[in-house]
């Protein structure tokens, strides 16, 4: 019988959780969700001058049983304007999304997809928006179960691997 895990705790990053951030990132880079090649040292700083903590959502593991959480990042995600045009701004987008290989499947990505929707909301956004590789059948799932629908396809538009890779467009109302 598995154990449940406790649920995560969302908050806003914060400066000092840069580099935790970074090495998150850096752990979970894959050509599943990646089109960028793999980090290399020196490593760029993980905020920049387009985001920064304060677009970023932060999940920590769970509340221990004695009422501590143990503050240990597990994920996170960056949400922010897709264009800057004034006729879009209603409009959010998930801009990048990491859950720690050892809490994948725990909830932890919901958890977090929530929290960016309330987010948004409280933003006065009216649409949440994503693209996911087509060949990322697990994040696909999960937000097609968050329900977002498929909104367009760029056929072939990434090589990953030797392979040519669909970028989906993904969308939702708030």
């Amino acid at each position: 019988m598995s154990v449940p895990h406790p649920p995560p705790r969302i908050r806003r990053a914060t400066p000092a959780d840069e580099d935790a951030l970074g090495r998150l990132d850096r752990a979970t880079w894959s050509t599943l969700h990646a089109v960028q090649p793999r980090p290399q040292p020196p490593y760029e700083p993980f905020y920049t001058e387009r985001f920064g903590p304060r677009d970023h959502l932060v999940a920590e593991s769970g509340e221990h049983t004695d009422g501590r959480m143990d503050g240990h990042i597990i994920g996170y995600l960056r949400i922010g304007f897709p264009t800057s045009l004034a006729a879009n701004a209603h409009v959010r987008q998930i801009l990048g999304f990491v859950v720690a290989e050892e809490a994948r499947g725990t909830g932890v990505g919901r958890a977090l997809l929530r929290a960016a929707a309330e987010e948004a909301r409280r933003q006065g956004a009216r649409r949440l928006t994503l693209r996911v590789l087509g060949h990322n059948t697990p994040a696909r799932r999960l937000y097609e179960s968050e329900g977002f629908v498929v909104e367009g396809v760029l056929p072939g538009e990434f090589l990953l691997d030797g392979k040519y890779v669909d970028d989906v467009l993904m969308g939702r109302k708030l």
